[in-house]
């Protein structure tokens, strides 16, 4: 298992950038979508909500169901469910196949992720289990800086098949490094259902999930119509569109290590200012939105706090389900795409009532929200720090 760590890592971390990549690559095509399938841009968001709803509903159930078996087996069922999605999409003419098919592959999202960050923390002593972990999750945000706005380049510059083929390239790779490279993973101590359950009883986990919802809601309200604000509002084309995407997500990989420091320093500081840094972020946005220059700088900056979204609000969940960290990894998976469900709904509300300039005020509001709650939380369940990365709030 050791001689082959790298490739393991490696091969795990292709795979959820190919998640990442069908699950988040649909924002940057929604307009050629709607287009094609002729339905409204909100109808379209049905794509990204649809899936992250399933997400949301069925992970940690799922997850459970899932804890004794096979490792390498769930890997490899779920990373081919997602090739065979990308292709059922680059082909049908059908939206309610597309919308079908993105409900299937949402089923194996979470165990996928549950079960690649348990492998790799089992692959290393504890004192690297970390970096291990974060070395997989490298997949997310390299995914946002390279696979969504990919899609995106090539549903403009060549078609939406290739765009979807793409995809299913790069998790039919991950597949097969996983059938050839990996070992039987039989689960050898499994945790009782009880145990990991047991993590529900405690309030400040609930107010935490509230906060981890309040701020997923806040990102993709805004986010999920991320490529039909700038064509209306700031009056890109398909490759500006594409660039800001990849802008946004190297950023992203750039914010990443910057929250990463600023958490080990203080989470409590970090949790707080986070909501109202990316308040501000959404301020210039409305205003600036509609000079190109001016949004492009507001991108940079913006793909840099969206990555802090990620990573403040899974480590307030860890903090709180240190007893039970697979169970908690899937709760984080599930409410985070609460979020997104409850975010993509509330924008296209926004963008088809009020105009596509006001969804930035959808994410005010709900940065607000957060940042109330967290001031509430620390409130009613006051705790000094302890240093490190994992710290009470």
């Amino acid at each position: 298992m050791k001689n082959s760590y790298a490739s393991l890592i490696f091969f795990m971390a292709l795979g959820i950038f190919g998640i990442i990549t069908t699950e988040m690559g649909m924002i940057g095509v929604l307009p050629q979508i709607a287009q094609k399938f002729h339905v409204s841009p909100s109808q379209a968001g049905y794509l990204v909500s649809a899936f992250a709803l399933i997400v949301a509903v069925s992970g940690p159930f799922l997850t459970l169901l899932a804890s004794g078996m096979n490792r390498k087996t769930l890997l490899l069922a779920s990373i081919l469910m997602f090739a065979v999605s990308n292709i059922v999409y680059a082909y049908t003419s059908s939206f309610q196949a597309m919308l079908a098919f993105r409900i299937i592959p949402a089923l194996f999202h979470p165990i996928f992720f549950s079960i690649a960050l348990a492998t790799a923390a089992s692959l290393v002593p504890p004192e690297k289990v970390g970096r291990a972990i974060t070395q997989v999750m490298a997949g997310v945000t390299v995914g946002f800086a390279f696979g969504v706005p990919i899609t995106s380049f090539l549903s403009t510059n060549l078609s939406l098949e290739a765009a979807f083929l793409f995809g299913a390239v790069v998790s039919l790779i991950a597949f097969v490094g996983i059938l050839i490279r990996f070992p039987s993973m039989p689960v050898k101590e499994r945790m009782s259902f009880g145990r990991q359950l047991g993590v529900l009883r405690h309030p400040r986990l609930w107010i935490t999930i509230l906060i981890v919802v309040l701020i997923f809601t806040a990102m993709s309200s805004v986010y999920s119509y991320f490529a039909e604000y700038l064509r209306e509002v700031t009056h890109m084309n398909g490759t500006w569109i594409s660039l800001m995407l990849m802008v946004f997500g190297i950023t992203m990989i750039a914010g990443n290590f910057l929250f990463g420091y600023w958490l080990n320093k203080s989470l409590t500081r970090t949790v707080i200012l986070f909501p109202l840094a990316y308040a501000v972020i959404y301020l210039f946005a409305y205003y600036g939105g509609a000079y190109f220059w001016p949004m492009a700088v507001i991108v940079f900056v913006w793909g840099a706090v969206h990555a802090g979204g990620l990573i403040v609000s899974q480590s307030l969940l860890m903090t709180d389900t240190r007893e039970a960290p697979e169970f908690g990894n899937s709760l984080f998976v599930s409410f985070s795409n609460i979020g997104i469900t409850v975010g993509t709904g509330i924008g296209g509300a926004f963008m088809t009532r009020l105009g596509v300039q006001q969804l930035m005020w959808s994410g005010i509001l709900f940065c607000a929200l957060a940042f109330l709650l967290i001031l509430l939380k620390l409130f009613f369940f006051k705790s000094k720090e302890s240093p490190g990365y994992r710290p009470n709030i």
